[in-house]
């Protein structure tokens, strides 16, 4: 196996990490199986936090990475941003139609008394 130079190496490790916050997202998302749980579960809050993540390092690093990272980078966040919003969007019309469903039983609730 060839020795990879710093650069290459580092390239690697930062291509590692995008994908570390990406899958991390993904599952707290609701995307993907959380592996120590084996179930799907969204935590938004969470998954806001690996985006403002992301978002930081680009900032951070900007100017300074290969036009591959960038891309990867990119490309991540805008997919993990639409994701969220969508992901936002489906818990506020939950919430949205529990309290409709709340409010039309509490009325007839107290209507048939």
């Amino acid at each position: 196996m060839e020795k990879l130079t710093h650069e290459e190496k580092n390239k690697a490790l930062f291509i590692s990490l995008i994908q570390q916050y990406q899958m991390q997202t993904w599952i707290s998302l609701g995307k993907l199986k959380n592996p120590a749980t084996d179930k799907f579960e969204r935590d938004l809050k969470i998954a806001k936090l690996h985006i403002d993540l992301l978002e930081m390092l680009q900032e951070k690093t900007r100017g300074n990475l290969s036009e591959e990272e960038e891309k990867l980078l990119d490309q991540t966040l805008i997919n993990l941003r639409l994701n969220y919003v969508d992901e936002y969007e489906k818990e506020k019309r939950a919430q949205q139609e529990s309290a409709e469903t709340q409010t039309t039983e509490t009325e007839t609730s107290k209507s048939s008394k």
